[in-house]
This record gives C-alpha cells, structure tokens and sequence, in this order.
C-alpha cells in the first residue's frame, strides 16, 4: 500500500531524525490503528532501500508514526513510502 511521508516528528525546539509521520489511508485513530506494526520502506531515486516499522498512530486524524533504521534524507518528505 502507498502513502505519504509528511514530516518529521518535532516539538518546538527538536527534531526526531528517525522518527517520521506518514499519511495512510485512514480517516481516524482507530483506523490508524491496524497499521502499527507493520514495514515502512521508501525506496531513493538511485534505488536504495531504506526500511522502518509503523509503531503508533499519532494524532486524531489518520497519521502513524515510524521509525526507520537510519533517517531519511531532506528529499524524502513529501514522497512515497509502501507500507507492507
């Protein structure tokens, strides 16, 4: 399934480096929900993989949040990520 890098997850003074928020195709938490657990993978423009695991919803409004191996560069937000 497809969905969608959003940003990083921050507070106000920090940024997660592993830590992204991605947007499935979900309208709320508990629809959300059913997505932890699974594999995260974003594929580069040069074809290299780089793999993380959907952990938890966050918000109310369909977001989960993942946490990949090692962080993704800049270019990665707003682009692709298959969820498996």
């Amino acid at each position: 399934m497809k969905a969608k890098i959003m940003n990083f997850r921050r507070s106000l003074k920090r940024i997660n480096k592993r830590h992204y928020l991605i947007e499935v195709n979900a309208t709320n938490r508990e629809e959300a929900e059913k997505f932890t657990g699974k594999q995260a993978i974003w594929k580069s423009v040069t074809g290299k993989e780089i793999k993380g695991e959907v952990k938890a919803p966050h918000g109310n409004k369909g977001l989960v949040r993942a946490i990949f191996e090692k962080g993704l560069p800049g270019q990665a937000i707003n682009t692709e990520v298959e969820i498996k």
